[in-house]
């Protein structure tokens, strides 16, 4: 079985991941309504990869909030900066300045499974380099306006296969896609 590269995010309906300073505020606010108990599949989802990719500016904002939310999973951070890991986190959190080809090749040979690809700009670049295998969105019922969107400008199509659309009732929608692999 080959590496598996997946994409779990939240976006507001017009596209974006975070405000334009990087705030979720909205997406507190829409987690706040959300039932005790429901997760929308996430704990599942992190049972089900291996290791965690992130950018600096994701893994400085995850930082932020102050209670490391990954556990002992294994977290990878791209950053061609040097980046400060807290003395806490240096057993399962590691920086690498690779290309996203040479850490996924890296980490295939290593024997992982699957991948978990998180921030805007790593998802893009993994996507850009054809590495992303499937993708789920939750749409937050918000229009923010602007923002910093999920996608950007690849050079080409990347189609995607519908998987599964999944509905909550306190109005966010899950869609789940697989990437089609072109030759």
């Amino acid at each position: 079985m080959s590496l598996k590269s997946s994409v779990f995010i939240a976006t507001s309906l017009d596209g974006f991941i975070a405000r334009e300073d990087g705030g979720l505020d909205w997406l507190d606010a829409a987690n706040a309504t959300v039932p005790e108990g429901e997760d929308c599949g996430y704990h599942t989802f992190m049972n089900s990869i291996d290791t965690l990719v992130m950018g600096r500016k994701t893994y400085e904002k995850v930082l932020s909030f102050g209670q490391w939310s990954y556990g002992n999973k294994p977290v990878i951070v791209l950053s061609s900066e040097k980046i400060e890991i807290p003395a806490d986190l240096h057993s399962t959190v590691s920086h690498s300045s690779e290309s996203p080809q040479e850490l996924y090749t890296r980490l295939s040979q290593k024997g992982l499974k699957r991948l978990y690809i998180d921030g805007g700009i790593t998802i893009q670049r993994f996507l850009a380099a054809g590495l992303i295998d499937d993708i789920t969105i939750t749409l937050i019922p918000i229009l923010l306006g602007n923002g910093k969107p999920l996608f950007g400008s690849f050079g080409k199509d990347i189609s995607l296969r519908h998987i599964a659309t999944k509905t909550f009732d306190f109005g966010f929608v899950q869609l789940t896609y697989q990437v089609v692999k072109t030759t």
